[in-house]
């Protein structure tokens, strides 16, 4: 092993040759153990949310094949239909041969994105892998693949003939610059400076006006009602009446409906049902027509008054403001926050757009999946992540599936001139179906199907539903359902719940529901944020790239990348200055181990992951402690071969040995509830605390020592116990550990390709723990402990021999500071151990249990410029607990400084109160 701990050395070694001799597909042994990979888009980059839970996925597969588990990690990528299309685009623009997805036309335009899939479309891929990522990429899947577009179709053409697939006018998220429906997922709101209008509609016969508050004056253009609530008696007379829409000479009712909030304004409501979803859900109850009033790019259509067409919708706006002002029916404009949308793409504010799109009818659907998880067939960790999942399910509205781009899943509809619709597999199956003749002509729907659509069949359709021959090939009946779906909590309504109930629709009626579904557990993480608590994103600067934390990155280039493509140069300056406070020497190189050794311990079952890079720098020197205690031990084992146990092994070894097994129980314990930060926090226990701190000071005198017996069962301890340690570790840090395991495996005469072929520790591996033998040891290390303690308070050096006086009535003390005398003087460094017999002189003393013991400080240090020194320090605690507790009194100072602030006061006197009682303790000893 090198002398210095340095993972680029040996990550990219170890992953080639895992990958090339086969490590990853499924061993055909054992029962299933299965998890499918969410499918990251093709055109995405790896992302901090990606490496934590793909480090959870990769321990959990890494910790069952090592259990003799039959494997699988299904790879693959969504095809990312929008993000593609827009990728694509750029590419063609940059390239300046004035061509466009329009010029192409819709065949080529495909070609060009396939091309670009085969050339650029690979690089998220290539990032997992240095993650150590131990998928089997042989089976690697595209949902744009043929036998995933199989199962697309079958799931389209099955779910219209069932009537569960229609096509229908209803309002969707439009983006107006890609023209297409957008999913809810898509569209970002966020608190918006805006002003709020209040505009006067005539009453019909000329009594009276009513007063409408509106954010977006503009849609009154396509307004069918104003609405007030029933009970509001200040109106009850007016329902059924009529009112005059302003600039328009329409005349629309007066409805009554309890959605309409009394306190809000003047308690009347526009009714927009073709622009405002609670609008249309209005519209429907009352069977109220509805007007479209824009474009597909979001500008003034036809519907409204002639001076109004072709006019953007902020243009429009300005329009009827001002024709409102000049009729004398603009009554208040006020300043007001409101929630805007907008796509996350585009950035365009998206519109409530009435149009005729493709949809799922979800109800029956969404019941039978809503029963799935309520019996138990599919379990979620946390357990109340299902509150959220039930809330969604029984609010449910018809999915939107279809989407206006070329990139995707074509829908397998065709019309003929008539506007009739066949659906079916291709267009011959549709003729033959229908007795079509080849002279009638035939147009296939231009739409796609959103990438949710394929994505809500990934657990299936990658085991090779509906192919029978390609489901025998990959296992179906075995792998379904799979073990575990790893996911955050913002997608269990459009993916998790989806899954389920598609996987459950298509699988055999005759199967019971615990086989129908399409994973027993889900296992929600929550979604990683910066040390703050705050979201990661381009515009806060604060993102951090996975790869930049494993190779390290200068300044520079963190500053470059976090402000390129910025559009406001004082943004990009706040995010410049931000950063380079914040990472005077950019990020060092922490190595892969570290940061999955940090996502683990991050990984509660709380809602979000606050990383500080801290915590790689803490874990990076855990790596490096392992490296060095294995270089330790080798360097004693040089010329040492194990030939089995010693049948005479020490206290030491026999207390190792307890811990090591208590450390398996406590590891399988959490890898079932998937606690991986507390399997982290055991481990992490053991290897620094237990292995590399007591044990390897256990272990140096006996080394040291003339008994060749005790030293070789000692060598043989450490290598067994760190061997053991090294698998242990490996699901989390599997560099680090298959580097170490191939310098330590020989000497226990042990052989393989991989550590991570090898066996998982289990507690029965190491014998029935010596109770006797870990309560004495644990004795030892209590006394120790004190002494070094001692030690510290009293600044005496760490190397300094001192002698120790005892005093105790128990004869279990006295038997163990006989039997342990030579590894209390080691580990203490203590020159000699006496019984005290009466007074004790000046000492500093500690109690452990009934044993006291003294470390005199005659000729240690000089008592009285300590006892000097103490008071001073004393003193000076004391003044500044003095103007906490004055800061604290004042009225003034508690009431109007921030909470922030008056906390962190009180926690400064809380802070001085515990350092004056450490020094009054440590100078009433002195005494």
């Amino acid at each position: 092993m090198d002398k210095s701990f340095d993972p680029s050395q040996f990550e990219g070694k170890w992953y080639a040759h895992w990958e090339q001799s086969g490590c990853f597909t499924p061993s055909g042994k054992g029962p299933a153990y299965t998890i499918m990979l969410p499918p990251p888009n093709v055109t995405g980059t790896l992302h901090m949310g990606h490496a934590f839970q793909h480090t959870l996925q990769d321990a959990l597969i890494r910790y069952h094949r090592m259990n003799g588990y039959d494997t699988h990690w299904q790879m693959g990528t969504d095809h990312a239909g929008i993000a593609t299309e827009m990728v694509v685009n750029r590419n063609l623009a940059l390239a300046g041969q004035g061509e466009s997805r329009d010029s192409l036309g819709r065949e080529k335009f495909i070609e060009k994105v396939w091309e670009w899939k085969q050339q650029s479309g690979d690089t998220i891929t290539r990032q997992m892998r240095r993650m150590g990522t131990s998928g089997d990429w042989t089976q690697q899947r595209f949902t744009m693949d043929e036998g995933m577009s199989e199962a697309v179709i079958e799931t389209f053409v099955r779910l219209h003939a069932e009537g569960l697939i229609y096509r229908g006018q209803r309002l969707v998220n439009w983006d107006p610059v890609l023209q297409t429906a957008i999913s809810d997922l898509e569209v970002v709101s966020e608190e918006e400076n805006g002003f709020l209008w209040s505009i006067a509609y005539p009453l019909g016969d000329g009594s009276g006006a009513l007063t409408v508050a509106t954010t977006r004056p503009e849609t009154l253009l396509g307004d069918t009602a104003v609405m007030v609530h029933p009970d509001d008696e200040r109106y009850a007379h007016l329902v059924g009446k009529t009112v005059k829409l302003p600039l328009t000479g329409r005349e629309i009712p007066i409805i009554a409906d309890d959605y309409v909030d009394r306190e809000f304004g003047t308690g009347v409501v526009k009714v927009t049902p073709a622009h405002d979803f609670n609008d249309y859900a209005v519209g429907q109850r009352h069977n109220l027509p509805l007007i479209n009033i824009l474009t597909p790019d979001a500008r003034l259509n036809e519907a409204v008054p002639e001076k109004y067409r072709g006019l953007d919708v902020k243009t429009a706006r300005k329009a009827v403001l001002a024709d409102l002002t000049e009729g004398g029916l603009l009554v208040e404009e006020k300043p007001h926050k409101l929630q805007v949308p907008r796509g996350d793409r585009t950035g365009q504010v998206i519109e409530p757009y009435l149009t005729n799109q493709w949809f799922v009818k979800m109800d029956t659907l969404a019941k039978r999946g809503l029963e799935l998880v309520e019996n138990g067939s599919v379990r979620f960790v946390p357990e109340n992540w299902i509150n959220t999942y039930r809330h969604w399910m029984e609010n449910i509205q018809d999915w939107c599936i279809s989407r206006q781009l070329w990139w995707g899943h074509r829908i397998p509809a065709w019309y003929d001139d008539a506007g009739n619709i066949f659906v079916g597999r291709s267009e011959a199956a549709v003729r033959a179906a229908h007795g079509l003749a080849a002279d009638v002509a035939l147009t296939r729907d231009s739409d796609v199907l959103e990438t949710w659509f394929s994505s809500a069949l990934w657990s299936h359709s990658t085991l090779g539903w509906p192919n029978e021959k390609d489901m025998a090939e990959r296992g179906f009946e075995k792998r379904l359902p799979t073990s575990v779906l790893v996911t955050g909590f913002d997608i269990i309504f459009f993916w998790v719940a989806r899954m389920i109930m598609m996987t459950d629709h298509f699988m055999p009626k005759e199967w019971p529901d615990a086989k129908r579904v399409p994973f027993k557990d889900v296992y929600i993480t929550g979604l990683v944020r910066d040390k703050d608590g705050q979201k990661m994103s381009k515009s806060k600067g604060n993102i951090l790239d996975p790869i930049d934390i494993i190779d390290g990155i200068s300044l520079e280039a963190l500053t470059e990348k976090r402000t390129q493509g910025l559009m406001q140069p004082q943004m990009a300056e706040k995010i410049r200055k931000a950063t380079q406070k914040e990472f005077a020497d950019g990020i060092p190189a922490f190595g892969t181990d570290a940061l999955r050794f940090t996502f683990a311990s991050l990984a509660t079952h709380g809602r979000d992951i606050k990383f500080d890079l801290n915590r790689c720098e803490g874990y990076k020197n855990f790596c490096n402690k392992l490296w060095n205690a294995a270089r330790f031990v080798l360097m004693h084992c040089e010329d040492f071969q194990a030939q089995g146990a010693s049948p005479a092994r020490s206290e030491a070894e026999r207390w190792l040995l307890a811990e090591l097994a208590s450390t398996c129980a406590e590891v399988e314990r959490q890898f079932a509830d998937y606690r991986f930060d507390l399997a982290s926090a055991a481990l992490y226990e053991f290897a620094w605390n237990t292995y590399c701190d007591w044990f390897v000071e256990f272990a140096k005198p006996v080394l040291a020592g003339d008994d060749r017996a005790a030293a070789d069962s000692m060598r043989h301890t450490l290598l067994q116990a760190l061997e053991a340690l090294l698998r242990l570790l490996h699901p989390i840090t599997p560099f680090i550990t298959e580097e170490i395991w191939h310098a330590v495996a020989p000497k226990l005469g042990l052989s393989g390709g991989s550590i991570s072929l090898q066996a998982y520790p289990q507690a029965a591996d190491f014998g029935t723990p010596d109770a006797a033998a870990c309560a004495n040891i644990e004795w030892l290390k209590a006394v120790v402990t004190a002494l070094r303690s001692i030690r510290s308070q009293m600044g005496i050096a760490p190397g300094k021999a001192v002698p120790l006086l005892w005093r105790s009535s128990g004869a279990e003390d006295r038997a163990r500071l006989a039997a342990l005398d030579a590894s209390l003087r080691f580990l203490a460094r203590l020159d000699s151990i006496d019984r005290l017999e009466g007074e004790a002189p000046a000492s500093a003393t500690a109690l452990v249990g009934e044993l006291q013991v003294f470390i005199p400080l005659a000729g240690l240090i000089d008592l009285d410029a300590e006892k000097a020194r103490l008071a001073k320090e004393l003193k000076r605690i004391e003044t500044e607990i003095g103007k906490c507790r004055g800061k604290l009194a004042s009225d003034t100072f508690v009431a109007n400084a921030p909470a922030a602030v008056v906390e962190q006061e009180r926690q400064r006197l809380a802070d001085w109160q515990a350092q004056q009682a450490a020094l009054a303790a440590q100078l009433q000893k002195l005494a």
